[in-house]
């Protein structure tokens, strides 16, 4: 459902305050897939709704904050039971009409797209690991907002910075595993609790003082999270047909669909949740206008994930592994990104050499082996390896795992 929008919400100055730079970033998505230029009621919109939180979430952290001896408080435990097995008649008001919410499953979601877009999801491999660190992830740190409010959280040193990724990884993992997204599964789980620690950390901010909603809005904000969404669909099929990876429109509309329900399980507004990829990135273009310039906390961050690479586990010649991992992703970072992209971020700058490589090795392994009667269990196993590769390097023999809720 979509959250009311009332209509003397001023939006944050952090709001177009750089669009000839939007633009700039914008333009190839722009011409690529013929977008319109946003209306200004559209503009209007991104501004309030970055301005709006998750109500529902919400509802639930304010009976999370009641006196322990209140009938209606919401314990850390009835959350982890509830997001386990369901409510039970004597939970809490504000937990039994969230997860009334969240259990409620939409008509129009098909489980057998949604395995599908899960499936072709796990196909893409270590290229999908690679666009959603760099063209995603810290793509998206080339504008402030999201990536200052990682920096009030303590997001800037190496050890959390690499923590963190590996735990939206492991979200990542979860989504598209096989069942992942139906009740009970690790995906839809952990994409609850994601919607709850959100709006923990929401709640927190906004009433510490340490956070400036006029300049940036709120924290966790409907508009900067319809963006996020977007890393995980359209921005990462753009991603994977940049380095050799065919998507054909049924994988794209599958990947759109398992998104869809992600989106609307994580709580972005229902007309934010797109079948077609095209009106996905016509969002996006809208958002890339309406975004600020680079803060310190961009380039910070992105130079903490970069030299963070020494510090994952590897098996065999660590110093050596390390040091090709890090040029590596500074390859990749070049190719997506482009000059400008790594001047905003600080960034050192190198020849884009991945993307030859990656073309060679995502023809050989999508066109040819995966044409041929085995290819799709190739393309398993290849994923399997790649998500197996990711999760050892960031948690090493530990259990891989997402943040707790920090309450």
């Amino acid at each position: 459902m979509t959250a009311l929008m009332p209509p003397d919400v001023s939006p944050p100055h952090r709001f177009r305050a750089a669009p000839d730079r939007g633009r700039r970033i914008g333009r190839p998505l722009r011409v690529y897939w013929r977008l319109r230029e946003p209306t200004e009621d559209e503009f209007a919109t991104l501004g309030r709704r970055l301005m709006m939180r998750d109500e529902p979430a919400a509802a639930v952290v304010a009976a999370m904050r009641l006196p322990k001896d209140h009938p209606d408080r919401v314990s850390m435990r009835d959350v982890h039971h509830a997001i386990a097995h369901g409510v039970t008649e004597t939970s809490a008001p504000a937990l039994r009409e969230f997860f009334a919410l969240v259990e409620a499953t939409p008509e129009w979601v098909d489980p057998e797209l949604v395995e599908y877009g899960a499936q072709v999801f796990r196909r893409f491999g270590r290229n999908a690991t690679d666009v959603l660190l760099a063209l995603s992830l810290i793509g998206g740190y080339r504008f402030g907002g999201p990536v200052d409010l990682l920096a009030e959280t303590g997001g800037l040193s190496r050890s959390k910075a690499n923590r963190r990724l590996g735990e939206t990884q492991t979200w990542a993992i979860a989504v598209g595993g096989a069942g992942g997204m139906r009740r009970g599964g690790d995906g839809w789980k952990l994409t609850v609790h994601v919607r709850l620690m959100h709006a923990l950390v929401n709640d927190t901010f906004e009433n510490n003082g340490r956070w400036d909603s006029d300049e940036w809005g709120l924290p966790i904000n409907q508009t900067d999270l319809a963006s996020t969404l977007n890393l995980f669909s359209g921005a990462l099929m753009m991603g994977v047909r940049a380095v050799g990876v065919p998507v054909g429109a049924d994988e794209s509309r599958a990947i759109m669909h398992l998104w869809k329900y992600v989106g609307w399980l994580i709580g972005v507004d229902a007309d934010w949740l797109f079948d077609e990829e095209r009106d996905q990135h016509q969002l996006s273009y809208a958002i890339l206008l309406a975004q600020t310039g680079v803060t310190d906390a961009g380039g910070e961050l992105s130079r903490a994930l970069v030299d963070a690479q020494s510090e994952l586990n590897y098996r065999w010649l660590p110093h050596l592994a390390a040091t090709y991992t890090r040029e590596r992703l500074l390859s990749v970072l070049e190719g997506f990104l482009g000059p400008h992209g790594m001047r905003d971020l600080g960034l050192a700058q190198r020849v884009p050499w991945f993307f030859p490589m990656a073309w060679v090795r995502n023809t050989i392994s999508y066109r040819v082996i995966g044409k041929s009667p085995f290819g799709g269990r190739y393309l398993e196993w290849r994923g399997r390896r790649a998500r197996e590769l990711a999760t050892y390097r960031h948690f090493g023999a530990a259990d891989a795992e997402v943040g707790a809720l920090p309450i």
